[in-house]
């Protein structure tokens, strides 16, 4: 998750509007706390002031990846800034005194919330990350929501040029991209100026007026494959925001004459700010937003734009659902397996229950439920059309049949009381965390009751099996079904979200599965060979050739052969399973604006995707257990 905000106003100008010197600062706790469903594993803030005397500190950074990181770091700065007021250091109906004693009283602040992606999860892995120097044009400070696929070869690059990149995460690569140009740039400026006969304090001001930051980031961003959206500050006032050619990953912006924000949600700009979804603007695929030292603003190609393919499981499960656009598309999502559903209940709806779990799929099940009834008000509309083109009677007993007995019933069966998602807690402590995360609701469902689960997605199957599915048993229903609103996660992201370790995924294994009982084990051996061979070739020439294993069988033969393996081995209850699976062609319908499909198809959209994906399969056959990658 990113978060920038830009003040275009003196400071003092929010004091006497606002009646408060932390304008700024509280908006950047409320956007990033809007925000807070996007990382768990770190919280870092930044801040760069601009117009500081020689010899002040400008730029500041805190981070921690302690539990309640976002709150910690706020809180721990306002204590500083409490203590100085009472010890009469700063005076917050003053301004200039806050700027001078406050580290995050500033025209540039940026916050970041870390999704362990890639590295370790300790404190030096958490952005922001900052480059020093003394001279403050060459200072850079980024944060980012990212994964770039040729970060190794970036970094090679880097070393052919005689410097000694750091590169355990991908956020430190971009950094040391940047800085490498910025560096360029820096130096070629003040050679024309000391050439110019330019000295002393006139340097700054007019290299701070020289410096290209969309020449800059070009020249630094031209050759990265990935999914990216970066917002960077540099030492002098300078900051940018850039997105990946493709529009995987999602970034925004609200601009008025106070301020220019930038967010990874739409929505949370629109909450923090009182602006309305037109005002709130998407930075373009292939753009940077520059927004210079004095204020002024332009955006800017900085790489040609390629085809728009943004993540659509950002849609219907990463991102906040009370955005207008992804709240109707999630229930879209829900509405489309109605169909499904009712072939698995045997449209008997007097006696199933609907409910959903885990939160994240309530929209969408808002969107069934709508479809439901919908589907039973037309069965009764046919029914009593029919009785009276029979002209029969129609019957209060008729009417209480048809309607009071046999309509969709509606309960919260799954609790979930601990508010963490434990599809993207650390892969070790997943399952212990899922035992305490549900609660389950008693005396609804009854022995001759199907009982009809919503979920947002399933990946890796475990939690289905060894949590869900035995919480779920304890209500003994006759048959359980489950509904997910995404179809098969067959294939590994490498551009930001974590499913990256193949063997894992509930899918691959069932197809797995079922080429081994169907005798053609060798298919295994043979894609991995292939997977081999081209190792070494471009990355615009690979194949997915993992499509083979997918290939052999229809979707359901897969679901099928996933019902049998999450089927709960503990615990009592022993009825009917049945799982129903979105269709990618659904999932588009419902989701329109997003046709980043990878995760399900195979497809994609850059050449870095398919080498992660024949890494991840290498991987797997050769047993090898792959860094969150």
């Amino acid at each position: 998750m990113i978060a920038l905000i830009r003040l275009l106003k003196p400071l003092k100008y929010y004091q006497e509007k606002y009646d408060t010197p932390l304008w700024g600062f509280n908006k950047l706790f409320l956007l990033m706390e809007k925000q807070h469903n996007r990382g768990q594993d770190g919280a870092g803030i930044g801040a760069v002031k601009i117009g500081v005397p020689s010899g002040a500190p400008y730029m500041f950074r805190e981070r921690n990846v302690e539990p309640n990181a976002l709150s910690k770091v706020f809180g721990e700065q306002l204590e500083i800034y409490n203590e100085k007021v009472r010890k009469g250091v700063i005076f917050p109906e003053f301004p200039d005194t806050v700027k001078a004693n406050f580290d995050y009283e500033a025209e540039v602040l940026m916050g970041h919330l870390r999704y362990g992606s890639k590295g370790s999860y300790g404190k030096i892995s958490c952005p922001p990350f900052i480059r020093k120097s003394t001279w403050p044009a060459r200072n850079l400070m980024l944060i980012g929501n990212f994964d770039i696929t040729n970060a190794d070869e970036l970094c090679d690059e880097l070393v052919n040029f005689g410097i000694h990149p750091i590169h355990n995460t991908n956020s430190r690569v971009a950094l040391e991209e940047i800085t490498y140009h910025l560096d360029i740039e820096h130096g070629e400026i003040y050679r024309e100026l000391r050439n110019e006969g330019v000295s002393g304090a006139k340097i700054l001001q007019m290299m701070n007026e020289r410096l290209n930051p969309l020449r800059i980031v070009s020249n630094a961003a031209k050759d990265w494959d990935g999914g990216y959206a970066i917002a960077g500050a540099i030492g002098n006032g300078d900051c940018f925001v850039l997105r990946d050619a493709n529009g995987i990953r999602p970034c925004f912006y609200y601009r008025n004459d106070e301020i220019i924000a930038f967010a990874s949600e739409r929505v949370s700009l629109m909450t923090v700010f009182e602006a309305s979804a037109e005002d709130v603007k998407e930075v373009a695929p292939g753009s940077v937003y520059i927004v210079r030292r004095d204020g002024s603003c332009e955006e800017r190609e900085y790489r040609k734009a390629g085809e728009k393919t943004a993540c659509s499981f950002e849609r219907l499960y990463f991102s906040r659902g009370n955005d207008p656009e992804i709240y109707q598309e999630r229930k879209a999502l829900g509405a489309s397996l109605c169909e499904k559903v009712c072939n698995s209940i045997n449209n008997d709806f007097k006696n199933s229950v609907f409910s959903y779990i885990p939160n994240t799929a309530e929209m969408a099940y808002y969107g069934m439920m709508s479809e439901m009834r919908k589907i039973r008000r037309r069965q009764v509309k046919a029914t009593l059309e029919d009785v009276v083109a029979k002209k029969g009677e129609i019957t209060s007993e008729l009417l209480d049949s048809l309607i009071m007995d046999n309509w969709p019933r509606c309960e919260k069966i799954a609790h979930k009381d601990i508010k963490m998602r434990t599809f993207i807690s650390n892969e070790k402590d997943r399952m212990t965390l899922a035992s305490h995360v549900y609660d389950i609701t008693y005396g609804v469902v009854k022995p001759t009751d199907n009982l009809v689960c919503l979920d947002d997605s399933i990946v890796r199957g475990t939690t289905l099996n060894q949590q869900i599915l035995r919480i779920l048993g304890r209500t003994n229903p006759k048959k359980i079904i489950i509904a997910s609103t995404a179809p098969q996660v067959r294939y590994p992201d490498c551009y930001g979200i974590d499913m990256s370790e193949l063997g894992k995924f509930i899918a691959f294994q069932a197809a797995i599965k079922l080429t081994k009982e169907r005798g053609n084990k060798e298919l295994i051996r043979e894609v991995y060979q292939k997977c081999i061979a081209q190792r070494n070739k471009p990355d615009c020439e690979l194949v997915n050739y993992v499509k083979e294993i997918y290939d052999q069988f229809t979707d359901d033969e897969i679901t099928k052969k996933i019902v049998e393996m999450v089927y709960p081995t503990k615990g009592e209850w022993r009825g009917e399973l049945d799982i129903v699976f979105q269709t990618i062609e659904d999932l588009h319908k419902a989701v329109p604006t997003c046709s980043g499909d990878w995760f399900f198809s195979g497809k994609f959209p850059t050449p870095g995707g398919y080498k992660v994906l024949n890494n991840a399969y290498i991987n797997y056959y050769e047993n090898k257990e792959s860094s969150r990658d």
